[in-house]
């Protein structure tokens, strides 16, 4: 006996003012905010979680997510997001995490952010971690990374090779291209060799 095929009704899927399913709207972020922090234990876990206390935002279980800036999010800050976060809530991030144990190794962890001048498109969000990197350094380097993706994606020309502070100039000369910048947080390894860990984040807000 041949095997029947169904062939589903998509008709009353209603679509929303972005032109998408109003389903999956309900899970584009409408906000973010950025924070970070460091934190030192002799345990590894608990150095990495007052890292996230000192970036105010242990009591939520975070999921991390990949690295596209949704189009209408608007920016808001730290103490403002903070209030729509409750204990043991379930909350998207951008995650940049660094650790070590060796005295007086330098870390870093930083979120690079690049926005389009057209809130209908999207933007990109980078993380970077690194040894060895002062916070300028790190932080620019994760800038660099968002501004050089969306400028792919928006068909900028640009030169790699170029060192940042010349590339960024060219991007803000660029209309398509609104806002970079970034959020870093770096330390040196504790002297007595207990765990430090640097944390930066990008928290998505729905």
């Amino acid at each position: 006996m041949a095997k029947q095929t169904t062939t589903k009704d998509f008709s009353n899927i209603k679509i929303g003012d972005s032109g998408y399913p109003v389903m999956s709207e309900l899970f584009v972020p409408k906000a973010i905010f950025f924070t970070n922090g460091v934190g030192v234990h002799k345990d590894r876990l608990s150095s990495f979680e007052l890292a996230l206390r000192n970036a105010g935002i242990e009591k939520a279980n975070l999921v991390t997510v990949s690295s596209i800036f949704p189009p209408h999010c608007r920016e808001i800050s730290r103490k403002e997001g903070q209030k729509y976060i409750m204990p043991g809530q379930i909350v998207h991030c951008v995650l940049a995490r660094q650790d070590t144990n060796e005295p007086n190794r330098l870390i870093a962890a930083s979120i690079g952010l690049a926005r389009p001048a057209d809130p209908q498109q999207y933007g990109y969000l980078s993380e970077h971690h690194s040894y060895g990197e002062t916070a300028k350094k790190a932080g620019e380097y994760a800038e660099d990374l968002a501004a050089t993706m969306l400028a792919t994606t928006l068909g900028i020309d640009f030169d790699p090779e170029k060192a940042w502070n010349e590339r960024e100039q060219a991007f803000k000369m660029e209309k398509s291209m609104l806002k970079t910048r970034n959020v870093v947080q770096s330390a040196e390894g504790h002297a007595k060799g207990m765990w430090s860990t640097v944390v930066a984040l990008g928290v998505f807000i729905f």
